[in-house]
This record gives C-alpha cells, structure tokens and sequence, in this order.
C-alpha cells in the first residue's frame, strides 16, 4: 500500500524594493534553495520578480510563469477585466494545487511585500484554506522610495496617506488634500492626472518622483522637474510630513 504524500507549501516570497541585499535572511534562504518557482508577468517580458531573484535562484530550479491574460488592454472599470483576472488567478490556484498535491513545495516571487497591494493576496485567499501556505514578508517599494529621497516620510503624529494612481482625479485630489504625508502608487500613464490632482490638493511644489526605487537604474527628483517626461510603472511619488517632533 503506497503511503500518502504529504502536501507541499506554497510560499509568498516577498523580495523587497528591488535591491537582492535588502531581502531577508529568509527570503535569501527560500529563494536560493527553491526547486519550484512561480512568478507573474505580462506575454512576452520576463517579469520583473523573476528578474529580480534572476542571480540567486539555482540553476536547476524548474520555472513557472504565471501569464496574466490582461494588463492595461482593458479599462479597470470594464467587468471583462474582473472576469479575466478571476478566471486566470483561479487559473493559477489550480497549477500551484497540482504541485502541492504531488509534495511539491512552490516559492512565489513577489516585488516588494506579497500582503502590500500584491497580485499574490489573489492566490492566497484562494489557497489558505485548503493547502498549507507562508507567507514572508518584505522591505516595501515605497519604503524604498522614500528613504531614496533622503528624508523621513513623517514625523510625529502624521497621517500618512497609500494611494493608487488608477484612482479617479476627485477621489486623488480628495484624499491628498487631507493627508499630511502622502505616497501614490502605479503612476505609469496616469501621471497627468496624479499630477493635475497634486496641484488641486496644493501639494505639487512638495512631491518628489522616484523611479525604479533602490535599483541599479534609480532616478530621485522633484515631481515638478520632470514635466513632460514619459513615467514609467515602476515610479512612486512622495509628498513629506513635517509633523511635531521634539
């Protein structure tokens, strides 16, 4: 009589910012002694967790890209675009499960922390109640961002404000408006309109651009001195608290 096979793990591997010094001691340990990974990325690119961990992972290690079937094609309000990420994360469960049911342990690449506004929360919700899951968490991109600018992001009892550039103008301008120390996320091609709400909050002449944050290729400048550059989606711009302090 054969024996059962006791599952595998998966794990959420957070890799920090960008820069392989800045992950954990576990992180390091997990990643270079993966015999499954799995990563996200768009047809066609290499993905950018799989590029990160590109000179820690063993050579042997058996690969498996996670595809997503949209990106920017469709606008986040079309219900087609939460109906493909739905099929194709329920999708990816399937592969993971697969690995797992056959003892397979499965590390997961993800940029910055895996609980941080990262596609592997899309797994786990859908993986935590039936096989055993870790995650590991990580320096965020914004952390990384804004120790880059050389200056603390908030002092005393500041209200630091996360926000995502896919929001619409209002809700942006709103939001700005009333925080003390703000970070905005997933700029990309909504830079004019980040921009365009900066200016209504009155915080424009205070927010710094910071692209590819701890990385070979980092750029750290004042927002208002890259009018008309063409941002990239790895970019986050920072906006300082200047609350009490003794």
């Amino acid at each position: 009589m054969n024996s059962p096979v006791t599952p595998g793990t998966v794990y959420g591997v957070g890799l920090g910012p960008g820069d392989p010094d800045l992950l954990s001691v576990r992180a390091d340990r997990l990643v270079r002694g993966a015999t499954h990974v799995a990563f996200f990325r768009k047809a066609g690119r290499p993905g950018q967790a799989r590029t990160l961990a590109n000179d820690l992972l063993p050579a042997d290690t058996i690969e498996h890209a996670l595809e997503y079937p949209v990106t920017t094609e469709i606008p986040l309000t079309d219900p087609a675009y939460n109906q493909a990420l739905s099929t194709f994360y329920a999708e990816c469960t399937k592969r993971l499960r697969a690995l797992t049911d056959a003892g397979h342990d499965v590390v997961v690449l993800c940029e910055g922390d895996p609980f941080f506004y990262g596609s592997f929360m899309h797994l786990y919700t859908r993986l935590k109640d039936d096989i055993p899951v870790q995650v590991v968490p990580a320096i965020t991109g914004m952390s990384g961002a804004w120790t880059a600018t050389g200056a603390p992001i908030t002092w005393g009892d500041d209200i630091l404000t996360v926000l995502m550039g896919t929001l619409d103008e209002d809700t942006l301008a709103r939001n700005m408006a009333s925080a003390d120390a703000l970070v905005v996320m997933k700029i990309g091609r909504n830079i004019d309109k980040v921009r365009n709400a900066l200016h209504i909050a009155g915080k424009y002449d205070a927010a710094w651009l910071v692209e590819y944050a701890t990385m070979p290729n980092q750029t750290v400048q004042k927002l208002s001195d890259a009018e008309g550059k063409v941002t990239p989606y790895f970019s986050i711009i920072i906006v300082h608290g200047h609350g009490r302090r003794p």
